[in-house]
């Protein structure tokens, strides 16, 4: 039965409507996911920005080099040197992933490839409540736990360790030190990292363990010549992940670490990270010429170092991919 030609025309112009309202509607999808992924790069350039503005009173007053290594830090005698905080920082957050790095992987490791359906899920739970407790709780239990066990048990099994070899002799630690805001770190950032770790062993194929372990390979050998290959991008970006977050830590880090403006030695010396420099200050001593300045200069940095530590990272897991 032929067409009506009114009707075909009808309907291909319906047809050409309904086209171009769905083209109208994927590019307004478009420009709205593409603004919404633009944004967090925006509001970083605006802090970076804001902090820059306010810090350029200082900035513009001192060289940048004599800030990044001076090592005074006497505000009301007009010496900021920033050098004691920023290896404080360093030293804190190395520690920390570096106790935190081997339990993190075979914790994973056993919960991905050894552990029941039944640890699993009662494991899962336990990371999540870790991982919500808030930092000043981990703070009490570091003042209460981590401080006194530096004090009383690791730092004189040091002295001893120390003495029988011949070395330096380490000064009599007061508990609040690197080792304990590393310790406190590690346990912090801990379940974020085991979490991550484990949902990447759970995106390798099943193909590649049962291939493995058929032609002969055991469970181990097939983790750590398989598995491991296939994942040790993730658990990098997993690492980079729980480092940018020790990095920035205040509350739980100031509590233990003793804030003494000092370039440490040791795990036993006292620190005082950038993050405990701005809580521990700011909104006091306004009354001092640049103190404000000063105290966002910090923050400045502290912010240019999470983000040249995770363009470094990033940089160097594109090659490790490839």
């Amino acid at each position: 039965m032929a067409q009506n030609p009114i009707q075909s025309t009808a309907t291909t112009r319906n047809q050409r409507v309904v086209v171009a309202s769905r083209r109208r509607t994927d590019t307004w999808a478009r420009r709205v996911f593409f603004v919404i992924t633009v944004l967090p790069i925006g509001l970083i350039a605006v802090v970076l920005i804001g902090l820059l503005y306010r810090s350029w009173p200082i900035l513009s007053r001192y060289p940048l080099v004599d800030l990044l290594f001076g090592v005074d830090w006497k505000p009301s005698e007009g010496r900021f040197g920033f050098y004691s905080f920023i290896v404080g920082t360093v030293w804190v957050t190395v520690v920390g992933v570096g106790l935190a790095i081997p339990p993190c992987i075979l914790v994973a490791i056993y919960l991905a490839e050894y552990a029941g359906a039944r640890i699993r899920l009662l494991a899962k739970p336990i990371l999540d409540v870790l991982a919500a407790i808030p930092p000043v709780v981990y703070g009490v239990w570091g003042l209460l736990s981590v401080v006194p066990l530096v004090e009383t048990v690791l730092g004189p099994w040091s002295q001893q360790l120390l003495g029988f070899w011949g070395l330096f002799a380490v000064q009599q630690p007061t508990g609040f030190s690197v080792l304990a805001g590393g310790i406190v770190l590690a346990v912090m950032i801990t379940p974020l990292i085991i979490a991550v770790i484990f949902e990447i062993f759970n995106t390798v194929p099943v193909d590649l363990r049962n291939a493995s372990l058929a032609i002969g390979a055991t469970r181990w050998e097939t983790i750590q010549r398989v598995l491991l290959p296939q994942v040790m991008p993730g658990i990098i970006a997993a690492i980079v992940l729980g480092a940018s977050r020790a990095f920035g830590e205040t509350i739980a880090v100031l509590m233990v670490v003793g804030n003494i403006a000092q370039v440490p030695h040791s795990l036993f010396d006292a620190a005082y990270p950038l993050p405990a420099l701005i809580a521990n200050n700011y909104g006091e001593m306004m009354s001092i010429p640049l103190y404000d300045a000063a105290l966002l200069c910090a923050a400045l940095i502290l912010l240019v170092i999470i983000l040249l530590f995770n363009i470094f990272a990033t940089v160097v897991l594109k090659r490790f991919v490839k």
